[in-house]
């Protein structure tokens, strides 16, 4: 109130001169009530004002009376006192403060000590707060001379009386601080530097404020190598800090010991059986020991910073360094790629701090990881190879149930025109386009390893002879093509159709490589192995195997295509020249006919596919009678009840129309519980179940097994998409089953149905 008072006060002339006003008012004015406002307005005008003066008097004469006691208590004192309001204004100085303090500019508290310590207004904003509180308050501040002993009394609420006790250390160690050549600071917890000094100050060409402007890092350890950012440059030094008194920190920077070479080791650091590098807080390269100079194939003169000898981080190799030399992170170890010449590399990198003669650095312990990341390599691209060949299965196997139904009613619209009806050839042109469709989609489940072989006892020289003249035809005239036979060649187990469609592929690949003239050579070769080979992603089991190498001299794979060539829609050969299919073809029916397939290439250099099938001098197993079913021919008018479970209703509707046609009776269900419960009548007799394998809810052969329980004598026709491995892998084999695969015509249904019913 008293401070308002004292700002009105300085402006009482205003409501004085309103007063005036309102009197003027009162005596001129000629209507009684404006009167009576006019000199109510002056009278409350005239109050104010002798209130505002009596409060500016009272607050004026304590004052008076305060410096008056204050005088006589403080004013012969030989500290410096001074009294102050709660903005800082000086209110009271003694003849000590005055003497001391009063050359310096400035009618405030701060103004006076501004040069006496440092950040004198934190300082004193604490301890005011302090003695508003508690009434007093005190706190010792290092200064140039020494230290100082600030403390303060409330004398009113509004009212300060702070004292400054300065104690001047007259010791030789007290006059060393200014006099002392090392260069040394002291400054608060928050790094607010309090004192320096002439040395730091000659060093850093100004007094500081803060300690970050001194150092270029951050974080100080007592102990290490820094940084200092002098007047004439950043110039090194070995920090020394000593905790002060009052949570002060004492700094001291020592000189540096020069070495003329920085690659010096010792010798159990350079002869350990563990590869480490040394880096500078740069990263630049310390030293390395002999086994990490081996394992990063590194010379003896040769020092690469770290983001040169090590990539493949993701980030910043130089970032990474920093957070652990910062201790941002307490340790850290990456899957690394070296960044030298020659064959690909990886090592485990792991990063320790360390600190060698007070400088600070990075220990880098390496452990040769290739071999593990060639591994991961491998396992991810078999994932890959695995996912892409259940992708290409399930998509063949939905396709063959709509080629199912689209040759199916094909064949019965067939059955309903002649050759000389003008739709007769349409429909010829769309079977033969659905065969083509088959063919693509045979492809695919090649690939997937889940098309339906017909494996048997095959010699490779007969397959290979019989092909040789069709082989001729697909080269041309300008490729000369050699086979070449090895003796004792065993017999293997193998689709003969299959198996030179692996050979016609091959043989394609080659002549599309060569541009000119060349030469494509197939040999034979009966390799024994006594022992597990290791080769590539595999390991072939030992055994006798019949191998067949295609070799061509053309133009190579390169290195970034020949992990992944035997991928689907993968090729070497130019836009619209190849599907990508013809490799992804061989592998998965090698690998389907239990055999292995490799490829060896340079650019340049022709390329040669080595093909391993085991021997197998087995009889044959009985065949199945789906094999029986392999001419398309006109079964005769049958007899029998069939029930057909199709989930797919285009498939369902062709299959049960078809065997209509033939005379036979034909109960339809649309899945396995369906069936089960229309063979609940035990009056209801059947022959044959014909039944898809893969259908929603039961299976195939779950319902069949359940059914058989109580129908012991019923023939099975199992149809699929799949391959007939998907029963004989997955699910036990069902008794007088046979098995027939998508897509199928009339008549093939109608054979395997009728000798099922025969037998």
């Amino acid at each position: 109130m008293v401070e308002a008072a004292r700002d009105i006060g300085a402006k009482l002339w205003l409501l004085v001169a309103a007063a005036l006003g309102c009197v003027a008012v009162a005596v001129l004015a000629t209507d009684q009530g404006n009167r009576q406002t006019a000199a109510a307005a002056g009278i409350a005008l005239v109050t104010v004002v002798l209130l505002v003066r009596a409060l500016v008097y009272g607050a004026d004469r304590g004052d008076r009376l305060r410096a008056r006691s204050l005088q006589e208590l403080v004013g012969k004192d030989a500290t410096p006192c001074f009294s102050t309001d709660e903005l800082g204004q000086v209110l009271f100085m003694n003849t000590a403060a005055k003497e001391r303090f009063e050359g310096i500019e400035g009618s405030t508290l701060i103004a006076k000590l501004k040069d006496h310590f440092a950040s004198p207004a934190s300082v004193l904003f604490r301890l005011q707060s302090r003695a508003r509180s508690t009434g007093t308050g005190r706190e010792d501040v290092v200064t140039r001379r020494g230290h100082t002993r600030l403390s303060v009394h409330a004398l009113a609420p509004d009212r300060f009386l702070w004292r400054l006790e300065e104690f001047v250390d007259r010791s030789h160690a007290g006059r060393g601080a200014e006099m002392l050549s090392l260069p040394m600071m002291v400054a608060n917890k928050s790094g607010v530097v309090l004192f320096t000094n002439e040395a730091m100050r000659r060093l850093l060409g100004a007094r500081p404020k803060r300690v970050d402007r001194v150092f270029t890092v951050t974080t100080l350890r007592s102990g290490e190598e820094v940084e200092v950012a002098s007047v004439e440059g950043p110039v090194r030094a070995i920090l020394a800090e000593i905790t002060g008194a009052g949570e002060r920190r004492e700094i001291y920077l020592l000189p540096v010991r020069e070495r003329p070479d920085g690659t010096e080791m010792v010798a159990d650091f350079e002869n350990l059986p563990i590869a480490l590098i040394k880096f500078r807080a740069d990263g630049s390269m310390r030293s390395a020991n002999a086994y990490a100079r081996d394992l990063t194939r590194l010379s003896d003169d040769e020092m690469l910073p770290i983001h040169d000898l090590f990539e493949g981080l993701g980030r910043s190799v130089s970032d990474w360094m920093n957070d652990v030399l910062t201790e941002r992170v307490p340790g850290a170890s990456e899957m690394m790629r070296l960044h030298r010449d020659g064959p690909e590399q990886f090592a485990q990198v792991a990063l320790r701090r360390i600190v060698e003669n007070g400088r600070p650095g990075v220990l880098a312990i390496l452990q040769d990881a290739t071999a593990l990341k060639t591994l991961e390599a491998q396992f991810v691209q078999s994932q890959k190879m695995q996912a892409i060949g259940q992708l290409a299965g399930g998509i063949a196997h939905d396709f063959n149930n709509l080629l199912t139904a689209i040759s199916g009613h094909c064949d019965l619209l067939l059955l309903r025109h002649t050759q000389t009806d003008p739709e007769y050839a349409d429909l010829v042109q769309i079977h033969q386009n659905v065969n083509r469709a088959a063919s693509l989609v045979g492809q695919l489940l090649a690939f997937s390893r889940k098309q339906t072989l017909k494996p048997e006892h095959i010699d490779l020289q007969d397959v290979l002879s019989d092909l040789t003249h069709l082989l001729n035809r697909l080269v041309g005239e300008r490729v000369e093509l050699v086979l070449t036979h090895a003796p004792n060649l065993g017999m293997i187990r193998a689709d003969k159709r299959q198996l030179e469609q692996v050979l016609m592929n091959l043989v394609v690949n080659a002549r599309d490589a060569m541009s000119d003239n060349g030469l494509i050579r197939i040999e034979t070769e009966a390799v024994t192995l006594a022992h597990d080979m290791p080769r590539e992603r595999v390991l072939i089991p030992a055994g006798d195997y019949s191998v067949v190498r295609v070799l061509d001299e053309g133009c190579g794979i390169p290195a970034d295509l020949l992990q992944k060539i035997f991928e689907p829609f993968v090729t070497t050969k130019g836009v619209g020249k190849g599907t990508g299919l013809g490799l992804s073809t061989v592998y998965g029916i090698v690998k389907q006919s239990g055999g292995f397939v490799f490829v060896d290439s340079e650019v340049g250099q022709g390329a040669v596919f080595t093909l391993y099938f085991p021997v197998n001098e087995a009889d044959l197993p009985i065949a199945t009678l789906s094999q029986i079913a392999k001419t398309v021919q006109s079964a005769k008018a049958g007899e029998g009840v069939v029930l057909l479970v199709e989930d797919e209703a285009p498939v369902r509707a062709f299959a049960s129309r078809a065997l209509r046609l033939r005379g036979y009776t034909v109960l339809e269900a649309e899945n396995a519980e369906v069936a089960l419960k229309t063979l609940e009548d035990p009056t209801l007799e059947v022959d044959v179940f014909v039944t898809d394998v893969v259908m929603p809810g039961m299976d195939g052969p779950a319902w069949v097994r359940e059914a058989l329980k109580t129908r012991p004598d019923v023939r099975v026709v199992f149809v699929s998409g799949y391959a007939e491995d998907c029963l004989s892998e997955n699910q036990a084999r069902i008794p007088n089953s046979v098995f027939l695969a998508k897509p199928f015509s009339l008549n093939e249904l109608a054979t395997v149905v009728q000798d099922q019913i025969l037998h």
